[in-house]
């Protein structure tokens, strides 16, 4: 699974579609058919030539890696309810911060819970990392902000407003997914779900552990 020497990725804007239809061609063929699926292959379905795929991406690790970084927060980053509820999240104010971290993690356990895709991609990544330990390898490197940039620009963004004060963001992230996200994926691992009551449950509650440790004089 060799790469080819690091230089930089194409840039501008026929650089960009063909990215994206790298990516959207390996998402279909990984899915379809594992990490093992060749290069070759992703290049064919995607209509460029394989040299492109590394000019872009550098080795199958990294392509993988680009195509899982981000599935939780897909929901979040095109114009759905969660995009805009996160968008409100990232404007509000002192007097409105924890309705709108709510009102957030509300939309965004719903998109995760109802995306079948985000649950597959998953799934795969779990599934691949005992063939493949040198997958894992490259995840760890993307660092959790890579993997969920849309939260990070979110907490990066209310930090610089001074309505949060996040001294590490990558824990930051990290304990906002935990509190509101992981345990709706741990239940999902078993092919089960929560139950709505207990989803909410610990979807306020976790806002307001987080607010407590991140918010500066929160007081509910």
């Amino acid at each position: 699974m060799s790469a080819q020497p690091a230089r930089p990725a194409p840039s501008g804007a026929r650089a960009a579609r063909k990215r994206q239809d790298i990516v959207r061609a390996a998402r279909a063929l990984f899915l379809r058919e594992g990490f093992g699926v060749g290069m070759d292959a992703i290049a064919a379905e995607a209509g460029v030539s394989k040299v492109t795929v590394y000019n872009h991406f550098g080795s199958k690790e990294a392509l993988f890696t680009a195509v899982v970084a981000g599935a939780l927060d897909e929901p979040l980053a095109d114009e759905t309810e969660a995009a805009a509820t996160l968008a409100r999240l990232a404007a509000a104010g002192a007097e409105d911060l924890r309705a709108a971290f709510v009102a957030a993690g509300r939309a965004w356990v719903r998109a995760v819970r109802e995306n079948d895709e985000g649950r597959a991609l998953r799934a795969l990544v779990a599934t691949e990392l005992h063939r493949f330990p040198e997958l894992g390898r490259a995840w760890r490197a993307h660092g959790p902000a890579g993997h969920h940039p849309a939260v990070a620009d979110t907490l990066r963004t209310l930090a610089d407003r001074g309505r949060l004060d996040v001294p590490d963001l990558e824990v930051a992230v990290l304990q906002l997914y935990s509190l509101l996200v992981f345990p709706q994926m741990v239940f999902e691992q078993y092919g089960t779900e929560l139950t709505d009551d207990l989803a909410e449950r610990l979807l306020t509650d976790g806002v307001e552990m987080f607010l407590r440790r991140y918010a500066p004089g929160y007081a509910p």
